[in-house]
């Protein structure tokens, strides 16, 4: 369930290649002395868009060859330790900011790429949030954003104005805008959790986020907070308010298979990323909008779900200097425009640098949606880790059909998520 997710939101962050070469991950070839060393760049997607894509840009870098390795996803997963720990690693290598990229930097494995973040460097100008996602625990910067995503809660205008609802902006105006579509003979919400089981963290993260605030959250995925503690106690109370207003056919739903509903206006709302747009049919985005998820603790700063992709270099690199001439070259504002373009992607660009001006009414919305956030988090398996994921599932998919045994449900969650934390 999981995997599906992530084997889909992979390909959306500056990835693909032009090789196949399924174990291939050696890395620089200095023998022809420092001017014709060849970089290797290992990569996790083979979507046949982004692989064009990322094929075209590393084609325009004429400084040094660069070896593209495409790798199936989770084949890539398996083995990134393998490829960072190795003699002679890929020189840079595509995955994923935040709490990821900080593990493999506290082990040591990930180049200090702060000089790109400084003075006139490449991701000098990028936001301050970009940056905190992007920063070791040590303070270094390990990794280069390209691009991201967003989460919102989706619905469609031409619905909204035939229900004579708004969207709202505070935790009672939207309990409120759900009993309306209620009373109009709709599902309020529609969420996929059959074969996508991961959706269901979506509203826990938000809820946290909106309760807790973003520090918070990550101190919980880190096990530093219990899962059965107060404070998740109260967002389950938020989201028990939800239950009913949610399609019950979603429980047999795939995320996409929920959009239907959305779409035919037999439900109002999708709390989703914007790869929602992947599922609407062809003309139908137009009439497609989005909000904020409403505040409820108005003391905790606004922070948004914003899945960030881009690259890191190995620490062992036998070419430092040339990995971060790479890094720089793929984080500059034209190379990211030329991905996104030729990719047709819906991602949002890192730099605020490239046009977004051909990019759709949506898109340009998402842009200001995430220049306005004052923090940014991933989602549930990218703050924490596949393994934790697993719990998530197994719990909200319980509480979604028996809310009333959320103690127990809570208790039972602790427990597993203290196995895969080692604590």
């Amino acid at each position: 369930m999981t995997t599906t997710r992530r084997g889909f939101l992979a390909g959306l962050g500056g990835l693909g290649a032009a090789a196949a070469l399924g174990g291939c991950a050696t890395g620089s070839d200095s023998s022809g002395g420092g001017s014709s060393t060849t970089l290797t760049l290992q990569n996790s997607q083979s979507d046949a868009d982004p692989k064009a894509a990322l094929t075209q840009v590393v084609d325009g870098y004429t400084k040094q060859k660069v070896t593209l390795n495409t790798i199936a996803i989770e084949t890539f997963r398996a083995q990134l330790p393998t490829y960072l720990n190795s003699a002679n690693p890929p020189d840079v290598l595509t995955w994923y900011a935040g709490s990821v990229a900080r593990d493999y930097a506290k082990k040591g494995f990930l180049l200090d790429v702060s000089e790109l973040w400084t003075g006139d460097g490449a991701c000098a100008k990028f936001s301050p949030a970009l940056k905190e996602l992007s920063t070791a625990e040590d303070g270094k910067q390990i990794f280069v954003p390209t691009n991201y995503y967003w989460w919102g809660v989706f619905y469609k205008k031409s619905a909204f104005a035939e229900w004579g609802v708004q969207p709202p902006t505070t935790w009672d105006e939207f309990i409120a805008v759900c009993k309306t579509i209620k009373s109009k003979g709709a599902y309020p919400l529609t969420m996929g959790t059959g074969s996508t089981a991961w959706v269901a963290s979506g509203w826990f993260d938000y809820l946290n986020l909106r309760i807790n605030g973003a520090k918070f959250h990550r101190e919980l995925l880190a096990g530093q907070h219990a899962f059965d503690g107060p404070e998740v106690k109260q967002v389950m109370d938020h989201y028990r308010q939800l239950i009913e207003y949610i399609d019950p056919k979603g429980r047999s739903y795939s995320y996409q298979d929920a959009v239907t509903p959305l779409v035919n206006k037999k439900a109002g709302m999708y709390l989703l990323g914007a790869f929602i747009t992947s599922s609407v049919p062809q003309g139908g985005v137009e009439d497609i909008d989005f909000f904020r998820v409403p505040s409820i603790n108005t003391s905790v700063p606004v922070a948004e779900e914003a899945p960030t992709d881009g690259y890191f270099a190995a620490a062992r690199t036998k070419n430092k200097q040339g990995a971060l001439d790479l890094l720089s070259y793929l984080a500059g504002s034209k190379q990211q425009q030329a991905f996104i373009e030729r990719a047709k992607s819906s991602n949002l660009p890192t730099s605020s640098e490239v046009d977004v001006s051909k990019f759709s009414p949506l898109v340009q919305k998402g842009v200001k949606h995430l220049n306005e956030t004052e923090e940014i988090t991933q989602f549930f398996n990218r703050d924490s880790s596949d393994e934790l994921q697993t719990t998530a599932d197994t719990a909200l998919t319980k509480f979604l059909d028996k809310p009333g045994d959320v103690n127990s449900i809570l208790k039972e969650w602790q427990a597993s998520a203290k196995k895969v934390l080692g604590s």
